[in-house]
């Protein structure tokens, strides 16, 4: 029965907000990494809901505990104990070696939450303005705070005048920062993004992190890492900051921590793990029985299915390919990522290979104008690795006009 016939009502796309320019094509289902349009046409899909969809379409696991959570509590809310949230904050305590979390709806929840925390932190040592120092190319988010916190003028065009208090340098620059420190002597926190993702999958490099967190000891600020899209086993470890040895203060996480069901959470170390009181902050949906069921079965299915180790297998495989198929093509500026984290990056734009790859049977998109982004689900084969690398470099040889040595 579809939606028309449930409800009797006209069904149109007038009533949405002119919000997104979608692509045009629609979705019934999905198994694996492949989803089926209205048309019972097949696709392999290369986004997996922008890094939300981490154990692919239709997991056996994880519908089988949805189902009977549906059956069991949706939402209590926050007046009362919930014991899958504490059940799901123990686990990611453990993971991370960091010491309490909170849980909000999304991404853009937790990175508000962060800078909450990094205002009070400000505050509490004694600065009437804190600031927090942010870098060029970030996304943290749409909400005035997070929008003003990322380095992208057109995300920010319109919605002037932007939150004060951040302090913007370049990613990879610790000496941009140290300067920054003496300009700004009211600084408390740095923000960033382990791997910047619309930005371009920029990895912040494994010595700049290690600076960083001595840095950040040193003068008691709070070292935030946002690992909303790059968390979560995306890397083949559970936090891509783990590659560097490092132990953030706070932690955003969201995407495919619930892999499609809405999640976002703040796990805190050391000084940030005190700094909240009963009152400053909170969420109404944040936490509730169902989102803490996906959380937790997530997880429980990476362990169980080697995910972080195929992850990290299928990236290197990945990354190889493309090395390889396009290594004498010109156009081609790098080719870059870590996990299941992928960036090609053009000498040109190139939104239109989206539209030439889903005519290909492949889901892809295209941030910073010119980076091809691919983010699939932690349970892609080696045959189904193989398939995109294959779908995918000839329509990027066809667009640069470049042809196969």
């Amino acid at each position: 029965m579809t939606l028309r016939e449930y409800t009797g009502w006209t069904i149109t796309m007038n009533a949405l907000m002119n919000t997104y320019n979608r692509q045009p094509v629609g979705f019934t289902h999905g198994q694996g990494v492949w989803m089926w349009d209205a048309q019972g046409r097949r696709y392999l899909d290369g986004l997996s809901g922008i890094a939300v969809n981490t154990l692919g379409h239709h997991h056996p696991r994880l519908v089988a505990g949805l189902r009977d959570q549906v059956g069991r509590l949706i939402h209590t809310s926050n007046l009362y104990e919930i014991p899958l949230q504490s059940q799901l904050a123990e686990i990611l305590v453990q993971l991370s070696g960091m010491t309490n979390v909170f849980f909000c709806n999304s991404g853009l929840e937790a990175n508000e939450t962060a800078l909450k925390l990094a205002r009070k932190h400000g505050h509490r040592l004694g600065f009437a303005a804190p600031k927090t120092i942010v870098f060029e190319r970030a996304f943290h988010g749409r909400s005035l705070a997070t929008l003003s916190a990322t380095g992208n003028e057109k995300v920010q065009k319109g919605f002037e005048p932007l939150v004060e208090g951040f302090v913007r340098v370049p990613l990879n620059d610790i000496a941009a920062i140290e300067q920054a420190s003496l300009a700004h002597p009211e600084i408390s926190a740095v923000f960033l993004e382990t791997i910047q993702g619309e930005g371009g999958i920029r990895p912040s490099q494994i010595e700049f992190l290690q600076s960083l967190r001595r840095l950040c000891t040193q003068k008691k600020w709070l070292l935030m890492l946002d690992e909303v899209q790059c968390g979560i086993g995306r890397t083949g470890k559970w936090f891509a900051h783990q590659w560097a040895d490092v132990v953030p203060d706070v932690m955003p996480l969201a995407k495919g921590l619930g892999s499609g069901v809405p999640i976002g959470a703040v796990v805190a170390h050391g000084p940030a793990a005190e700094v909240f009181e009963p009152g400053n902050h909170g969420t109404t949906f944040g936490g509730n029985p169902l989102a803490m069921r996906a959380g937790l079965e997530t997880i429980a299915a990476i362990e169980s299915e080697g995910l972080l180790e195929n992850a990290a297998a299928r990236g290197r495989q990945m990354l190889d390919g493309f090395r390889a198929s396009l290594a004498d093509c010109q156009g081609i500026r790098e080719i870059r990522g870590q996990g299941l984290m992928i960036g090609i990056e053009l000498d040109r734009p190139c939104p239109e290979l989206v539209g030439q790859a889903r005519a290909a049977g492949l889901l892809i998109n295209v941030t910073a104008e010119s980076v091809i982004r691919l983010l699939p689900a932690l349970i892609l084969n080696a045959a189904e690795a193989q398939q995109m690398v294959g779908i995918l470099v000839p329509i990027i040889r066809q667009f640069l006009g470049t042809r196969s040595a």
